[in-house]
């Protein structure tokens, strides 16, 4: 029950005591009946089973009507039904029971989104009834509820289409319902259309009905049983391109006619993966069809509507001529997130928010475990670490929060979309699997998919099936392949000290890691064979006393110098000993970053592992020497090793070629960079440019084209861009002369893709060049290309031109509103722009939380992404001054606010602490610039 809930509920309750009490005065006796609950929550002696769903739209006035007819199960006698409704204008409410029409009064309790429909003087009896209710509403502004969208054809038409976003909590605004998780029912769903549009739905169309005045209504198959925020809708002038799964699933790509084009890579790819999941969980795809919709103007990155998922542009069209490799994986990364999503979080639900993690770090753990099947080019792997050191980034802070976290209103539902249940989730799960094996692993999430089909679960259900597998009925395949695990837990070998003396116990282990925030610390001390372990919270921070109380079960893995087999280790206490077979000369713990936790060596074990990589890099796997830098630097954060301790490290990384070494590198050394940029230490930047020169053989030996695995193809734009940006000659100059010849062609040239981002970023640099590039932007079909190019014009030194931007997006001229979060927060990033980047979120705060809803993940992101890279007292003074003046209703009381603080105190604490052993470093190993820069 967090401090935000408590003031939601007091401001609440106070607004309503007041309301009430005036209308006593004002009424007497004849004031309105009383709202008959009091609780954010619906009352469970009322469900929904069936839904029939009419909506008509009006794309010329901007607004809809409808009707719904819901049939319910009243548990025992009532009298009132409460349900949801935000912003819809009601009437005719009635409900039918036993063949009789009898009329129900709708009281209306905004706060909450809660409407009662009253029985006055009768009672709604025990059993099944249908309520009925007619409404009318506006078109949303926002990019939630049933909202209005427009795109601009190549000819600079414009054109109006409306669709759907309801997750979490906005199926309401479209329609009166339960918008909660854990009311399934079916949905049978009809829509009104001109005949110049089209309509989609979850389901099929059966068949189409023509209507008085030339309108059409469409009526679609009834639904499976699902929760609300999954029913979509939309109604448009798409085109589509479709195939058939070999398990006979039609799936059909949805886009604007002018760019239908650029669906076939969606449409391959849908097919591939529906295929795999449909065999990896061996339970069918329940529905005839999957439609997968790029949509013009769309917040989310994408949405899991159950048979119609939704998606911007640029998460699901590919370009072959224009869009990069890393538009490539993006997009396949999407559909698999997606569509694992139809059967975690459509199939089996969660029964409510504060278990978002089971629907959300579900479906991004299974985009690397689909994709590494299906798309081995991609690499995949490659890129898994990325997500658990951004979640550990977050989850080192007190304001982070347990993966599955008491949530009530609105607001608090939406903050729950964020790293912790995404990309924490995923990585928690990885480290499952590797504790179970991956089939043990499988099976049982099979056998927890089949037992709660169309039902809706907590933690503990999916910690039941897990440590259930041994004894499970499933297929006798899959009982093969678990005789070794099984045969391995009941034989209790306490040599391994795998699973101790005790029975495998997923629920206790697992309760560790998502009741409770952050992660462990594992200390390790070797003297002779013997390993001394123990744990604490990795916290940063100056209050110690927050990382105290803190335990966590922790699948241990390590490899030596002596064996690369690996070995393991369930550290359950706060302290352990473990015996090595032999003396060794190293131990690397937690091999290929598959645990959620870091580890600091004493007794000399970093200086071990430091001069290893100096000497032989790649004795270790490329994961752990990633693990191993991002390590040393966290670390230095909370003041276990001195900085020039992770700086002696980095210096083998002019010997690095391997991406994800390399990009963590950059993650740890770029913001030094950055936090410098915002102090205006140009000195002390300028001798920064040693990572420069630690990577500029890698730099030289990159090609100007698309040549190379993706992974190598990646590695080429983040070495290249990062070398242009900081004005590395070399780069600049080849940049500037393809860009040269690209602008003399009028655009008609064509860039190799991977380095078009390199390329536009330097053109970019000036008035011409910009201005250019804007007139691309504004003219292009390719999703990819628009993306490129704005990326590029935030870039861009010209303040003026910076402003401008923000502007546009925010009016949604020359760029689109949905942009806007992602733009403000690359041009926070710019030292042209910081300044300019954090008064146009103040400025205009009201107007954003409003059209991207508070505590959304637009929101959040804009509020950290802004001042993460803030270092002085001044900034953090203006920060804690905007968001103090906030009130509840405007977002005083959002975890972000709380995490954009403390991290800004934090920055302050490490400049303090490391910028004089940061100077000194330098002047010792850098003291001039000895690269040629422009």
């Amino acid at each position: 029950y967090t401090r935000h809930t408590f003031y939601f509920h007091f401001h609440f309750l106070l607004c309503h005591f007041l309301s009430a009490a005036l209308l006593l005065l004002v009424y007497g006796c004849s004031a309105p009946a009383p709202f008959p609950w009091s609780d954010v929550r619906l009352p469970e002696t009322v469900r929904p089973l069936h839904y029939d769903l009419l909506i008509s739209p009006d794309l010329t006035h901007l607004n809809f009507t409808g009707e719904v007819r819901i049939r319910i199960a009243v548990a025992r006698d009532a009298r009132a039904v409460v349900l949801h409704s935000k912003g819809l204008r009601l009437s005719g409410a009635r409900l039918l029971t036993s063949g009789h029409t009898r009329p129900l009064r709708v009281l209306e309790l905004p706060g909450f989104e809660q409407i009662a429909l009253l029985a006055e003087g009768w009672t709604i009896v025990r059993g099944a009834h249908e309520v009925r209710l007619e409404f009318a509403a506006n078109l949303s502004h926002s990019f939630h509820g049933f909202y209005k969208g427009y795109y601009k054809t190549r000819r600079g038409e414009s054109r109006v289409l409306a669709s759907t976003q309801f997750e979490p909590t906005h199926a309401r605004a479209a329609f009166p319902c339960f918008d909660e998780p854990a009311f399934k029912a079916n949905f049978t769903v009809r829509l009104r259309r001109e005949s110049r549009h089209i309509s989609i739905s979850n389901m099929p169309k059966m068949r189409t009905v023509e209507l008085a005045g030339g309108l059409l209504e469409d009526h679609f198959e009834t639904s499976v049983r699902m929760s609300t925020y999954l029913v979509a809708f939309i109604i448009c002038d798409f085109l589509s391109i479709r195939k058939t799964t070999k398990h006979g699933v039609e799936i059909a790509v949805y886009a604007v006619p002018e760019k239908i084009s650029q669906a076939e890579y969606a449409l391959n790819t849908a097919v591939t993966l529906l295929d795999f999941y449909d065999d990896y969980f061996d339970i069918p795809y329940p529905l005839p069809k999957h439609d997968l919709a790029a949509i013009p103007d769309f917040q989310s990155g994408a949405m899991e509507n159950w048979g119609l998922s939704t998606y911007r542009e640029a998460g699901l069209l590919f370009d072959p001529e224009k869009s990069s490799t890393s538009d490539k994986l993006g997009i396949t990364k999407v559909i698999a997130h997606e569509l694992a999503h139809q059967w975690f979080g459509n199939l089996v639900t969660m029964r409510w928010w504060n278990d978002l993690w089971l629907n959300e770090g579900f479906a991004k753990f299974m985009e690397f475990v689909s994709l590494s099947y299906t798309h081995p080019e991609l690499q995949v792997n490659d890129y898994f670490l990325e997500k658990c050191f951004k979640a550990m980034e977050v989850d080192a802070l007190v304001s982070s929060h347990p993966i599955s976290t008491p949530v009530e209103n609105p607001s608090e539902i939406r903050e729950m979309f964020d790293d912790v249940s995404y990309d924490k989730g995923a990585c928690v799960l990885n480290m499952l699997r590797d504790f179970l094996s991956p089939d043990a692993f499988k099976l049982g999430i099979i056998h927890y998919l089949r037992q709660y089909s169309y039902q809706n679960t907590m933690n503990a259900n999916l910690w039941e099936s897990l440590n259930n597998i041994c004894h499970s009925e499933d297929s006798e395949q899959g009982r093969l392949k678990l005789d070794s695990f099984c045969a391995r837990t009941n034989a209790k070998n306490a040599a391994s000290k795998w699973f101790m003396e005790d029975e495998l116990d997923v629920k206790s282990i697992m309760d560790t890691w998502t009741l409770q925030e952050g992660f462990p610390m594992i200390t390790v001390s070797v003297k002779g064979r013997e390993v001394r372990l123990s744990q604490e919270r990795y916290l940063k921070g100056r209050d110690p006393l927050k990382a105290s109380g803190f335990l966590w079960q922790v699948p241990l893995t390590y490899v030596t110098s002596r064996s690369h087999t690996v070995q393991r280790f369930l550290l359950k206490t706060r302290t352990d000993i473990l015996y090595l077979p032999e003396e060794v000369e190293w131990v690397k713990f937690n091999v290929d970053m598959r645990g959620y936790y870091i580890v600091h060596y004493e007794s000399g074990g970093w200086d071990t592992l430091v001069n290893l990589l100096h000497i032989n890099h790649t004795t270790l796997s490329s994961n752990d020497r990633a693990s191993l830098i991002s390590n040393v630097f966290q670390l230095v954060s909370i003041d276990k090793l001195p900085l020039d301790k992770a700086l002696n490290l980095s210096l083998y990384l002019s010997q690095e070629r391997e991406i994800m070494p390399v990009i963590q590198a950059f993650s740890e050394l770029v913001p030094l960079y950055k936090l410098m940029e915002k102090r205006d230490m140009e000195l002390l930047e300028n001798q920064m440019k040693y990572i420069l020169l630690l990577f500029r053989d890698l730099i030289d030996s990159q090609s100007w084209t698309d040549e190379g695995t993706v992974s190598q193809r990646m590695l080429r734009n983040y070495m290249l861009l990062f070398a242009c940006v900081r004005r590395y000659a070399h780069c600049v100059t080849t940049a500037t002369q393809l860009f040269r010849q690209w602008k003399d062609s009028d655009g008609n040239m064509s860039l190799p893709s991977d380095v078009s981002l390199v390329v536009f970023t330097v053109g970019a640099r000036s008035e011409e060049g910009w201005d250019f590039l804007l007139e691309k932007y504004l003219h292009s079909m390719s999703s990819s290309e628009k993306r490129t190019i704005k990326s590029a014009l935030t870039f861009s030194p010209l303040a003026h031109k910076l402003q401008w931007l923000m502007e546009q997006s925010f009016e949604g001229g020359a760029l689109k509103t949905q942009d806007l979060p992602s733009l403000v927060i690359s041009i926070s990033k710019n030292p042209k722009g910081y300044r300019l980047a954090w008064d146009f979120l103040r400025t205009n705060w009201h107007k954003l939380i409003n059209k991207f809803d508070l505590g959304s993940s637009s929101i959040s992101r804009m509020v950290t992404g802004v001042t993460d890279q803030y270092s002085t007292h001044e900034m953090l003074k203006e920060v804690k001054d905007f968001f103090g003046s906030l009130e509840i209703e405007t977002g005083s009381g959002l975890r972000s606010i709380q995490l954009a603080i403390e991290k800004i105190e934090e920055n302050i604490r490490w400049m303090d602490r490391n910028l004089p052993l940061l100077k000194g470093w330098l002047d010792n190993h850098h003291p001039l610039s000895r690269l040629p820069l422009v």
